[in-house]
Formats: structure tokens, C-alpha cells, sequence
């Protein structure tokens, strides 16, 4: 390994990097293309070193690119240096020398996060699109119950899978000309979500069947189950499961000064599509269809006791519990026992 070290900052059309010398002296810089050719003609042949990048829209497969040549490649959490995002001069040129630096110096101060493999990318982008559709039919549902509320009537209720059919005898007359096209659209993404369930349910059945072991869970299905096993991709990578509520970002902030110990809200961090099912499926364990369980009478007892935000505390608790939960199943293949304390 040259001890050689290059930052890189990536941009959408081209990206600066900057090379440094063990002491710190800048040996080249200079701007490049960000594709794969013109990467290649830069870093493929060059002797092997350590480049640091920001994470962002390129970095996963730059990321992955770079190391197949046998670089040592660390991509700096950009929320954690605020060297860079906070800096009174800012440019792609100072930034690329910034991150050649901390690198240099001490790779920690980066805060580096670790991307997942092509594969486990490109099946988490069939959830997000599953999402982008569940959320594109809302948005049409909520706008023609909207527009009828507002001339007086209502329309039946109904589930979502369900309203293109029950809706449309229902819409007033005089709302017909504007409505009645968004019903066949909402009908069409219906079967766009039934259609990648399907594709879904065959993934994890052969390629991630470790989902199957994460179902075992009342108030845990496929979307949970493939989501937490996409997002974490390795469970070795956390040496308790406790680690994985921090790395999801449902546990709160710390800012600790002196006597000073403020109860501050979740840090957020982390994969916001999983943390939102993960939230979702503790609101089922904690509602009226829940099972008796330990999950259920922690998170019962905890809204019993506080004010008025217990029952929002109990949720982000129970879904924090939920995500050790299944990262303990995970690891230890034991099958899951419910009731395991009470025994």
C-alpha cells in the first residue's frame, strides 16, 4: 500500500481529487470526469493507496470501483465533518485537499460508513419503488376524498386496494369530469404493487431466506423482514445487537455538558425507510390486533407511565426493541419465543 493518500470529491459531471504526500505536501490535483472510463484511466494503474471520498449519489459504486483495484477507499459520513459542510470557503478543489488531509492524519475523524453490495442496492431499490407507488396512490386517494369532502358529500369507506372500485359510483356528477381519470391510474398502481410483492416474496424466498427465520415475529412481514436484511446486510458487522438501535437512529441525542443531561429526541440517522417500518410494525404489536408478548407488555407499561408523548415514547422503544430483536434472531437462529420472560 503507497502511503500515498487522495481525496476525492465527487461531484454529478466531474470531481476534483488531490494527492498528498506522507508529510502533507500536495504532490498533484486536477479534475476528472466522474465515469467509469475516466476513473479508470486515473486510479486503475496507480499504485495502490488510500482514497477518501464524500458520501453521496456516486459514492456507492465509486466506492466499489475503486476498491476492485485494491485501493483502501473511505467514504466520510458528510453530517460528521463539519470542517467541510460548515467551512467559510468552500470549493471542490479545497474540499478534495480537506478530505486528503483528515484522511492522512486519522480516518476516524471521518466518521466512515460503509456501503452495501450492488446486489443488496439494487434489491432495496425494488422496496423504494414499492414505496414511491404505495405513496404516488395515497397522494390520489387523500386528493379525491378531498375534493368531494369539499362539495358536501362523502365517499364510502374503503381500503386502498378497494377504492377505484367502491369511489367511482359515489364521485357527485359535477366532480365526474375530474375525477373520474385519477380512479383508472389509481387502479393501475394497485396492480404495479401487487406485481412487485410478488417479485418481493420471490426474492426472499430464494436469495434472502433468512427473512423467513425475522418473520417468525407477529407484526413482521416481508417489507420489514427484507428491509432490515438489506439495509444491515451483515450481522456480524455489530458486536452486540444493542448497536443496531444507534445505526437506525432510534435512540435520542446526547449532549451532556457539566450537570446538564437534556432529554433530547431520536438522532434519525441511519436508513429512514426501515426505521419507518420498523415504527410501523411496532404500532401494530402495541394496537388492538397485537399479540401477548414481551414486546407488548414493555411497550404497554412504558405509555401507561409519562404524558402525553408516553405513547410516542412506547412506540420508538418498542420499534428499537424490535430491531434488536431481529438482529438477534439473525445472528443466533433460535427460533423466537414470545413469551420468553414471563417463562
Amino acid at each position: 500500500m503507497s502511503t500515498i493518500t487522495i481525496g476525492l470529491d465527487l461531484g454529478d459531471r466531474y470531481s476534483r481529487f488531490c494527492e498528498l504526500r506522507p508529510e502533507g505536501v500536495v504532490l498533484t490535483e486536477g479534475r476528472l470526469p466522474t465515469t467509469r472510463t475516466a476513473l479508470a484511466r486515473q486510479f486503475e494503474a496507480h499504485p495502490a493507496c488510500r482514497i477518501v471520498c464524500e458520501v453521496g449519489t456516486h459514492s456507492p459504486w465509486v466506492s466499489r470501483l475503486l476498491a476492485s483495484w485494491g485501493h483502501e477507499v473511505l467514504v466520510a459520513n458528510a453530517r460528521q465533518v463539519r470542517l467541510i459542510y460548515a467551512a467559510h470557503r468552500k470549493s471542490d478543489r479545497i474540499d478534495a485537499a480537506t478530505l486528503a488531509r483528515l484522511g492522512r492524519l486519522d480516518p476516524e475523524l471521518l466518521r466512515p460508513i460503509r456501503h452495501r453490495g450492488a446486489d443488496a442496492q439494487a434489491a432495496l431499490a425494488q422496496l423504494r419503488a414499492r414505496d414511491a407507488l404505495v405513496r404516488v396512490r395515497t397522494v390520489l386517494i387523500n386528493h379525491v376524498r378531498g375534493a368531494v369532502k369539499a362539495m358536501g358529500e362523502r365517499l364510502p369507506a374503503s381500503s386502498a386496494v378497494a377504492f377505484a372500485r367502491t369511489a367511482g359510483p359515489a364521485v357527485p356528477l359535477a366532480l365526474q369530469p375530474a375525477l373520474t381519470p385519477l380512479l383508472p391510474m389509481i387502479e393501475t398502481l394497485t396492480n404495479q404493487i401487487r406485481a412487485v410483492d410478488r417479485e418481493l416474496e420471490t426474492l426472499a424466498l430464494t436469495r434472502y431466506p433468512e427473512t423467513a427465520r425475522l418473520r417468525q415475529v407477529s407484526g413482521v412481514g416481508l417489507l420489514i423482514a427484507l428491509a432490515f436484511v438489506l439495509t444491515v446486510e451483515d450481522p456480524g458487522r455489530f458486536a452486540k445487537s444493542r448497536e443496531i438501535g444507534p445505526y437506525l437512529g432510534l435512540c435520542p441525542r446526547q449532549a451532556d455538558s457539566g450537570r446538564s443531561q437534556p432529554q433530547l429526541r431520536i438522532s434519525k440517522r441511519g436508513d429512514a425507510l426501515l426505521r419507518r417500518l420498523l415504527v410501523n410494525g411496532a404500532q401494530y404489536i402495541l394496537g388492538p390486533f397485537g399479540p401477548e408478548c414481551t414486546l407488548r407488555r414493555k411497550g404497554l407499561a412504558l405509555a401507561a407511565h409519562g404524558g402525553k408523548n408516553a405513547k410516542k415514547r412506547a412506540v420508538v422503544a418498542t420499534a428499537r426493541r424490535l430491531a434488536v430483536l431481529l438482529h438477534r434472531l439473525w445472528v443466533s437462529g433460535a427460533a423466537y419465543e414470545p413469551d420468553r420472560q414471563a417463562a
